[in-house]
């Protein structure tokens, strides 16, 4: 089951983890450095939730909670 929102068309989008090292020029240092980076992924929260449908038909499907808060949606 692929992680996207079946009404606003969210999916997980990439980024990434930055490691930074030393004490920031604002606390009296020389500044921070990246020392590394890694890919993660940012995923949308997905819930499952039983929808019902305009034509009347009930029907479980994979909704961001944002689309849920926006009432984008109607709860069986």
């Amino acid at each position: 089951m692929s992680r996207i929102c079946q009404i606003t068309g969210k999916r997980p989008t990439k980024g990434s983890i930055i490691h930074r090292k030393g004490q920031t020029k604002k606390s009296g240092g020389i500044g921070t450095h990246i020392t590394k980076t890694t890919k993660r992924k940012f995923r949308p929260n997905l819930q499952r939730v039983r929808v019902k449908l305009p034509s009347g038909e009930i029907k479980r499907m994979l909704v961001s909670v944002k689309a849920i808060k926006a009432g984008k949606i109607e709860k069986a």
